[in-house]
This record gives C-alpha cells, sequence and structure tokens, in this order.
C-alpha cells in the first residue's frame, strides 16, 4: 500500500504458486508466546487509543505512504468509521463529502505505540467486497533504517482487490524487489468466500525468511540471502496496519463502484507472538 509503488499494473503468478495454493503447508508456529493483542472485546465503541493511532488525510508528499491515487479521506478516531462493534473492529468506508475527498474511511497503525522485531503476526478478519475496494493488513519499518520506501522494506500481510474478489496477496517490498520495478515478491491464493466468511491471516518473521498464511496453511515465503539490505532490510522493528483504501492504482485499476457503499473490513482480533 506505499505511495511509490505501482501496484496491480501486472500480477506474475507462477505454476509453482498454483501448486502452493491448493495444497498448502501447514503452519510451523515458530512463535508461541503471546505478547500483544486486541481482542475487540470492549464494551465502548471507540477504538483502543493506547495500542491504535490513526493515520489521517488523503494523500501527502511520498514519505506519508499512502496516495497510490486513493479516492478516501482517512479520517481520525470517528465512529462512522473506526469502531468496536459487537466484538470486532469495523473499518467502513463510506461514500460522502468530506474535506475535499468523495469518499471517508480509516487507516489504523501502531506506530508510537509498538513495533516488533520477529514474530508471529494472526488476524481473523472478514473483508469488504465491491469494485473500488482494496483492504489491507500490512507493516512499514518504525524508523525506515534503510532510507525511504521501498528501501527499508514493506511487508503485505493481506491484501484484496474488490475487482477480483476471490484473491488474496502476500507480498514483500524491498529496494530489489519492489512495485515500481514489478519484481516485488508476492505469493497469492485463491477463495471464493473472502468477503462472507472470517479468515486467518497471518505471517511468521524470522531472521532467514518471511512465511505467509491463511488459516494456517503456508501459501508463500521470502527467503533472506544474505547479500545486502537492498534484498533483506527486515532486520529492524515494524508496525502493524489496518486500513480499507477505495480506488487508488491497484484497487481502483478499473473504477468504483458507487452502488456498493458502505463497506466494511471486519477484524475479530490482531494477535502478535514472539
Amino acid at each position: 500500500m506505499q505511495i511509490l509503488r505501482r501496484k496491480g499494473i501486472q500480477v506474475l503468478i507462477s505454476s509453482c504458486l498454483f501448486l502452493m495454493m491448493s495444497v498448502g503447508i501447514k503452519a510451523q508456529y515458530t512463535f508461541k508466546k503471546l505478547v500483544w493483542n486486541d481482542e475487540f472485546n470492549a464494551k465502548k465503541k471507540s477504538v483502543d487509543t493506547t495500542k491504535w493511532a490513526f493515520d489521517k488525510g488523503n494523500g501527502c508528499p511520498e514519505l506519508c505512504g499512502w496516495g497510490n491515487n486513493e479516492a478516501e479521506y482517512y479520517t481520525e478516531n470517528r465512529l462512522e468509521n473506526a469502531r468496536v462493534e459487537n466484538g470486532n473492529l469495523v473499518i467502513e468506508a463510506r461514500k460522502e463529502e468530506y474535506k475535499d475527498a468523495k469518499y471517508t474511511s480509516a487507516r489504523l497503525v501502531t506506530k508510537g505505540k509498538k513495533d516488533w522485531k520477529y514474530g508471529r503476526f494472526e488476524m481473523r478478519a472478514k473483508v469488504p467486497a465491491g469494485r473500488g475496494m482494496w483492504p489491507a493488513i500490512w507493516m512499514l519499518p518504525t524508523k525506515m533504517a534503510y532510507g525511504i520506501w521501498p528501501h527499508s522494506g514493506e511487508i503485505d500481510i493481506m491484501e484484496n482487490v474488490g475487482y477480483w474478489p476471490d484473491s488474496l496477496f502476500g507480498t514483500v517490498h524491498t529496494g530489489a524487489y519492489n512495485g515500481m520495478k514489478g519484481t516485488q515478491k508476492s505469493g497469492s491464493y485463491f477463495l471464493k468466500d473472502l468477503a462472507n466468511e472470517f479468515h486467518i491471516y497471518a505471517v511468521e518473521w524470522t531472521e532467514d525468511e518471511v512465511r505467509f498464511y491463511i488459516d494456517n496453511k503456508q501459501y508463500h515465503q521470502f527467503k533472506n540471502d544474505h547479500t545486502d539490505t537492498e534484498a533483506w532490510p527486515y532486520d529492524q522493528s515494524f508496525y502493524l496496519i489496518l486500513n480499507v483504501a477505495v480506488g487508488g492504482n491497484w484497487g481502483g485499476k478499473f473504477g468504483i463502484d458507487e452502488s456498493i457503499f458502505p463497506q466494511k473490513m471486519l477484524v475479530d482480533y490482531v494477535r502478535v507472538y514472539q
């Protein structure tokens, strides 16, 4: 979901990925100690701001990281766009005039609250549906130790685009492998009920590899080739991001269906193990 990348222009899926999609590999569960979580069971509707902050706005200079020509305005702690309800975090994209945008949504981050180096990052969620939707659960480095995106890395735990409703993508972006070059390391998985059922999305990140899981089946991995930080910048702390984008270079590739709103991403829990 980074501003500089040009995702969705071309998605390359190899035959080996289709084999992995069909078979799946059971989770290795390298990390078992729960060190941070949000179960979204509070009685109050507001998001727990001791755990989450909000990115705000509708795009900004490239360091902000949510340009991508998206159409939404990300609001701050606004119940219409982000709330706790019936044991879930609700991130709601709405069609409404707000500031200078035609849509609103929310982007929650743990930046400034909590970050991690290595671990299992697991979320149970249900994605929105419809052309123009672009939900994501992902991670960025806290300090950008090796320079601005993509040099300090990005880990996309889950992305979906509404015009391809059965699609799930797990991706890493680095200086050597990224969307601007079309060399990003992406794995794919296809399910018919992503918007109708909850699924468990996870990555296990070690000093040697990043593994991607759907419902505890591994479908993608990215290995440390031990060359340089352009290939492997994943030796620094990262923070979590949950958001629903509207339109954008990838999500809006075929336009936005204005009849689908409001749309919601529901998150049952977020858990981090080390």
